[in-house]
This record gives structure tokens, C-alpha cells and sequence, in this order.
């Protein structure tokens, strides 16, 4: 593990160093994507600076019971997350959200190191994301042995990306996990890799997909066998934007809205149909 982080903080170093020996002339390229969220990812993209930015992201249940629960928008088991984002300085976003299931408070931090230019000066999107979530459920949901910091969980994620033309932009994401308790048999730690990305086909509207994969390293597990491990979270959606709007039509396989909770609790298997209808609404603000 300890490898890991420094591989990681080593290529964050390398790539700050290149982005200060960049001639100033060679400008970004346009945004790469309509907006900081894809379905259930982070983009590299933060709004300008002085921007405020709401959110409202929800899932429905299972569309495995097709139209006696008009495939999940009726089924119990929705999730639901508000969420508020605020840019104070150019390349630095901070947020909070609340999400419906285990009453996740998370506070995030989000940086665009370097942003992708125009002549390729520097050829790719460069940003980092971090998140710390409090599990606000009943303390008696923790055992005997509560302590405060039982409930907290910690989210970290590289994102280098590219826009390679109007109509394509592609990114990539490593992360790690970390939960201070888990439930039986489920490791505190995880490492996830995922890619993700938009097809243009309007001015206006766009395709979205996005696969992560919590990866099983036994170097830092806890356990000999993985008697439930966490599931492959496959999705695809339609996007639609304004100058003040981005809307999110999509299905995806993972029910929870924040990147720590899929990467270490998902179970749904989206090669057996566990699939979820859901949707997202950022509205942007200017001050």
C-alpha cells in the first residue's frame, strides 16, 4: 500500500513540475465535460471560480421486476443525495452532501492540477478529488464497541483525462478507500480503477458511460478469501445541458452516491440485470 501512495504522490509531483515549465501562450482547451459529476464519478472539470453549484442525484430500486414496479421507479430502496459545491478561487472546489442511505454526511475537496491545452503542450486534464463521510446512522448500527469515529470513511482519487475532439472526452481514475469499521468479512481498505467519458452528439446532448472496478489485492486485504466482494459498477446515460443546467438520465448498476460506499459496498451485478434507473440535476450559479 505504502507503494502505492507513493506512486501516486510521485506522478501528482512529476506532473506539477511540467505544468510549471509550460510556456504561458498555449491556452486550455474547452471544458471536456458539462459539468464536475458523471453519473457516478468526478470529472476534472471544476466550474469558475465564484461558483456556486447545486445538486440533486437519485436512483430508484432494481429494474429486475419490470412493470410491477415499473422497472424500480415504484420499488422501495431509492437514494437520494443533496449536495452544495462552492469554487472560491480558480482550480479549487469544495462541497458538502447528504445522501439518503446511511445518512452519509461527506465533505469534499476537489483540484485541478493542470488543465489540458490546446497545442498539447500538455496533453491531458490533470485533478484530484478527496472526500471524508460521516455515517450518520443510530449508534446501536455500529455494535457495542461505538466510538464516534466508527462512522467516518475517507475517499481519495487521481483523474487524468482528454478531450480528444468536439465530440469525445475520455478520462481515467485510480482511488483509495478507507472505512475505519466495516461490516464481517469486508475490508477497512480498497483500490478501485475506473474510466469513463462523453460522446457528443449535439450542441446540447451527450452519451455518458463510466466503469469502475474495485480491484483484489491481497497485499492489503484482511481476510484469506473474499467471501462477498464488492461489484463492478457499469453505467450509461444521456446528458442534457444549458447554460445554467446539466441534466443526467441514466442506468447504473451501483445504488449509493458516494465513490467509498460503491467501491467497498456494492453487490448488484450488472451481468445478471442489476441494474437502477436514476437521474441528476446541477444547477450553476455566478457571484
Amino acid at each position: 500500500m505504502k507503494r502505492i501512495l507513493l506512486i501516486v504522490l510521485a506522478l501528482i509531483g512529476v506532473l506539477s513540475l511540467m505544468a510549471q515549465e509550460e510556456p504561458t501562450k498555449d491556452r486550455p482547451v474547452r471544458a471536456p465535460f458539462n459539468s464536475g459529476i458523471l453519473i457516478d464519478n468526478q470529472t476534472s472539470v471544476i466550474p469558475a471560480d465564484k461558483t456556486l453549484e447545486f445538486q440533486i442525484q437519485h436512483k430508484f430500486g432494481k429494474i429486475d421486476n419490470g412493470f410491477s414496479d415499473l422497472f424500480g421507479l415504484y420499488a422501495p430502496g431509492a437514494n437520494i443525495r443533496l449536495a452544495l459545491n462552492y469554487v472560491p478561487i480558480k482550480n479549487l472546489q469544495i462541497g458538502y452532501g447528504l445522501s439518503r442511505i446511511r445518512m452519509y454526511s461527506d465533505f469534499s475537496i476537489k483540484y485541478t492540477i493542470h488543465e489540458q491545452t490546446r497545442r498539447n503542450t500538455f496533453p491531458v486534464a490533470v485533478a484530484v478529488f478527496a472526500n471524508m463521510a460521516v455515517d450518520g446512522r443510530n449508534k446501536t448500527d455500529f455494535g457495542h464497541n461505538y466510538k464516534f469515529g466508527n462512522r467516518y470513511s475517507y475517499f481519495s482519487q487521481l483523474i487524468i483525462g482528454r478531450r480528444f475532439n468536439d465530440w469525445l472526452s475520455v478520462q481515467a481514475n485510480a482511488s483509495f478507500t478507507h472505512y475505519n469499521i466495516t461490516e464481517p468479512g469486508i475490508d477497512h481498505d480498497k483500490v478501485s480503477v475506473g474510466f469513463n467519458g462523453r460522446v457528443n452528439f449535439s450542441p446540447q446532448s451527450s452519451i455518458l458511460f463510466q466503469y469502475d472496478i474495485p480491484l483484489k489485492i491481497k497485499s492489503i486485504t484482511e481476510h484469506r478469501e473474499w467471501t462477498n466482494p464488492a461489484k463492478p459498477n457499469l453505467g450509461v446515460g444521456w446528458e442534457i445541458r444549458t447554460s445554467t443546467h446539466a441534466f443526467h438520465i441514466y442506468l447504473s448498476s451501483a445504488d449509493g452516491m458516494i465513490p467509498q460506499h460503491n467501491a467497498v459496498y456494492n453487490t448488484n451485478d450488472w451481468t445478471k440485470g442489476d441494474m437502477m434507473f436514476g437521474f441528476s440535476i446541477v444547477r450553476f450559479w455566478n457571484f
